[in-house]
């Protein structure tokens, strides 16, 4: 796979144009749309794309008068996926779209596709990555017996949930917890540092290494 080609530098006047991919309630999207509505961003939402046809997200885009598209995989026709990416692309193109942010989307997405957007296209995942990738993560953290969970922000490569690590939270799990209850906790540090790490990447503060390590610079003093 190729080089990864980080967004250009964004301003408050001149912020980095995001489209949003959604597939369920969208409720780190809303977290996200709110960030951006009450602070000077380097990054703007311009487009939320939904796999899925009436699911809550939509409506919470709407509400925030995101422009918002459905667009569902296409049925009974052949290289389906291909041409689902396709028109992805399309709206992406005409809506002069600078960064993808995943943010509960549940398509995995072709490596070739992938491949145009590497280095602009983010993902949260409910994890401590490396540590329990996949559909499943909280279940197999409360069945694993570890004290520690966590999110985890990464770039998206063509792997799954293997991209480089940009940032992390971790939550401690309880020996009570249910799904919701450890679901919940990971979901509040999940609104809090997707915002964060889209400030840093669109003010330039991350770079990826030939290693596919990121480094992120000293931001403090600025």
């Amino acid at each position: 796979m190729s080089e990864f080609k980080l967004p250009r530098k964004g301003t408050s006047d001149n912020p980095v144009r995001i489209a949003i991919f959604i597939s369920g309630s969208g409720s780190g999207m809303e977290a996200l749309l709110n960030y951006q509505n009450q602070n000077k961003c380097s990054h703007k939402t311009v487009l939320v794309i939904s796999n899925k046809p009436g699911v809550e997200g939509i409506q919470r885009a709407k509400s925030k008068n995101v422009l918002t598209k459905i667009i569902e995989l296409p049925k009974e026709i052949k290289k389906a996926r291909e041409a689902h990416e396709d028109l992805i692309q399309k709206h992406l193109v005409e809506n002069r779209v600078e960064l993808i942010v995943l943010s509960g989307y549940m398509r995995i997405l072709s490596t070739r596709f992938v491949g145009k957007w590497l280095g602009r296209l983010l993902n949260i995942h409910p994890s401590l990555l490396p540590k329990f990738p996949g559909a499943n993560p909280h279940k197999e953290v409360l069945e694993s017996g570890t004290k520690e969970s966590g999110c985890t922000v990464h770039f998206v490569d063509s792997g799954v949930d293997s991209g480089p690590i940009i940032a992390q939270e971790k939550v401690k799990v309880f020996s009570d917890d249910s799904l919701e209850d450890l679901q919940n906790r990971v979901k509040l540090k999940e609104h809090k540092i997707y915002p964060r790490v889209l400030d840093l990447l669109c003010e330039g503060y991350v770079s990826v290494n030939r290693k596919q390590e990121v480094i992120i610079e000293d931001h403090s003093k600025n």
